[in-house]
C-alpha cells in the first residue's frame, strides 16, 4: 500500500513529497501539466509586502523551514536552483523614504528591512529617492527544480503523467483504491486546477492571472533585483524576467496584447536603455478571497486532504504549508487556523 497519492507536481506537491520521503513514506505524484503557474511563476522570495512595508505572514518560520529544504533537494539532485539575490526597493518620494524608515524599525521588520537607504547609481535607471535594501531574498529557478524533480521521481517509479481520474477513487475505512492502486492518502496539490476538482471544489479559490516578460537589455547591467511597479530580474546573458501583471477576470494561461502593454508601459518608467522582448508568458495564480491558503481534510472523506492557495508567494509558502500538513496527517498536530479550510466550511454555514 501506497502512503501517498499526490496530485499536482508545482512547488506544494514536490515540496509535500520530499517531506514524505524524508520521513520514509512511499509516493506516487499524479502531473499533466494542466496548471502551468509554478512553472511560469517569477520565483523571486522576500519576507516584506513591498507596497506597504509590512511583513509576509509568518515569514520568519517559512524562510528557516524552506530553505534547508531546498538545499537538501539541491544536494541530492545536484543541481542549483536556489539564487540568493539583494532586491533594490525603488523608493518613490521623501514620503516613502520616511514609511521606508519607520518599517525597519519595526521588531518584526527590522530583520528584513536594511535602516540605511542604498545610494547607488545604475545605468538607466532614474532613482532620485534612492532604494530600499530587503534582506533574505533571492529567486528560485523553478523550471530547473520541477524537472530535476520530475526526472528523480521517475527513476525511484514515483511519478505518473497520466490526467488523474476523481471517478476513479474507491473509499475504504482507512484507505482508499485508485485504478488498482491502494493509498492511505490522497493530497490534492492542484494550483487553480482545483476547480475540476468535484471533492473540493465548494472552497473560495479565487484565481489572479499574471503575465511576464522575459528582455534582453544588454546595457542594463543590473546585479540585483529592482523593485517598483514591476519587478526586474537578472537571470543572466543580459536577460531579465519583468514582472508582473493582477488580472482577477481573465482565467486562462494565455498571454494578451493588454498584459504586455502593460509591463512595457511600466518598465519604460524605470528604465530607459532599449530593450527586445525575448518571451511573453502568463498564468493563473491559486488565490484566496480571504488571502490565506487552503490547507486541510475533506469533511468527509478524511483521507482526502488539499494543499493549496499559495498565491503569488509559493517559493516560502509551499514547504511550510507542506510541513504543516504532512505533521497533522502523520502526528494530528493542529493546523494554524488560518489556513485549515474548517475556516470556509463554518462561513458556509452561517
Amino acid at each position: 500500500m501506497i502512503d501517498y497519492l499526490i496530485v499536482g507536481s508545482g512547488l506544494a506537491g514536490i515540496s509535500f513529497a520530499e517531506i514524505a520521503l524524508q520521513n520514509k513514506k512511499s509516493i506516487l505524484v499524479f502531473d499533466n501539466n494542466s496548471q502551468p503557474s509554478s512553472r511560469i511563476a517569477g520565483g523571486l522570495y522576500n519576507p516584506v509586502v513591498l507596497k506597504r512595508f509590512s511583513e509576509v505572514w509568518k515569514a520568519k518560520e517559512q524562510l528557516e523551514f524552506g530553505f534547508p529544504l531546498y538545499h537538501n533537494i539541491q544536494e541530492k539532485l545536484n543541481v542549483v536552483f536556489d539564487y540568493k539575490i539583494p532586491i533594490l526597493r525603488k523608493l518613490a518620494s521623501i514620503e516613502e523614504q520616511n514609511n521606508w524608515f519607520q518599517a525597519a524599525d519595526k521588531p518584526n521588520l527590522a530583520p528584513f528591512l536594511n535602516p540605511r537607504l542604498i545610494n547607488k547609481n545604475y545605468q538607466d535607471i532614474d532613482a532620485p529617492f534612492h532604494y530600499g535594501l530587503v534582506n533574505e531574498t533571492g529567486y528560485l529557478d523553478i523550471n530547473t527544480l520541477i524537472l530535476s524533480y520530475f526526472n528523480y521521481l521517475k527513476k525511484i517509479n514515483a511519478f505518473s503523467e497520466e490526467t488523474f481520474d476523481y471517478n476513479a477513487i474507491q473509499f475504504f475505512d482507512n484507505s482508499i483504491s485508485y485504478k488498482g492502486i491502494e493509498a492511505k492518502h490522497i493530497i490534492f496539490a492542484e494550483g487553480y486546477g482545483l476547480h475540476a476538482n468535484p471533492f473540493f471544489n465548494d472552497l473560495p479559490l479565487d484565481g489572479t492571472k499574471g503575465e511576464l516578460l522575459i528582455i534582453k537589455a544588454p546595457n542594463l547591467d543590473l546585479d540585483v533585483v529592482i523593485k517598483s511597479s514591476v519587478f526586474i530580474l537578472p537571470i543572466g546573458n543580459d536577460l531579465y524576467k519583468v514582472g508582473a501583471t493582477y488580472d482577477w477576470k481573465d482565467k486562462t494561461n494565455t498571454p494578451t496584447e493588454e498584459g504586455k502593454q502593460e509591463l512595457i508601459e511600466k518598465l519604460k518608467e524605470i528604465i530607459s536603455c532599449d530593450f527586445e522582448i525575448v518571451e511573453h508568458f502568463g498564468g493563473v495564480r491559486p488565490t484566496v478571497k480571504d488571502r490565506r491558503p487552503l490547507v486541510g481534510t475533506h469533511p468527509i472523506h478524511s483521507q482526502l486532504y488539499v494543499l493549496n492557495g499559495l498565491g503569488t508567494r509559493g517559493v516560502m509558502l509551499g514547504p511550510y504549508l507542506a510541513n504543516q500538513l504532512f505533521q497533522h496527517i502523520e502526528n494530528a498536530i493542529p493546523l494554524e487556523k488560518e489556513i485549515d479550510i474548517i475556516r470556509c466550511y463554518k462561513k458556509n454555514r452561517n
